[in-house]
């Protein structure tokens, strides 16, 4: 029975996080595998800090992620919180200009790395017409 529980319990859970998320990484679906609990209180954390606050909204929550995976040098990461901000009802324009702010203390790689995962939004989009 305990078994079954931590079954359903990750089955829920993985099901959730693609669905708000979108997509799901690998080491995330191994992790939740390993350790249901840590997965859990991860994801947790993670919808506290980029859902709808008290004061920023989860699109604009998105847009200071961006701005840091940018720097980080994240591109995949960029791409997939780019377009978790367009599902939020960010616009492509807004998505620029977050990234041209991160430019600003990130340097030119950040806005390059940006403009990448931004081009690789707008190419998928076009492909899917």
């Amino acid at each position: 029975m305990a078994d079954e529980t931590r079954e359903k319990r990750k089955k829920n859970l993985l099901t959730a996080m693609e669905k708000e998320r979108g997509y799901m990484l690998g080491p995330w679906r191994y992790l939740a595998e390993q350790d249901t609990d840590f997965m859990e209180a991860y994801n947790n954390l993670y919808n506290r800090g980029l859902t709808d606050g008290k004061a920023l909204p989860a699109k604009i929550r998105e847009f200071i992620a961006i701005g840091i995976l940018a720097y980080r040098g994240l591109e995949d990461a960029v791409y997939h919180h780019g377009k978790r901000a367009l599902r939020l009802g960010a616009t492509k324009q807004e998505l620029l200009e977050a990234i041209e702010t991160a430019m600003i203390p990130g340097g030119g790689p950040t806005l390059a790395l940006g403009l990448r995962a931004l081009a690789r939004i707008e190419e998928e989009e076009k492909n899917s017409k």
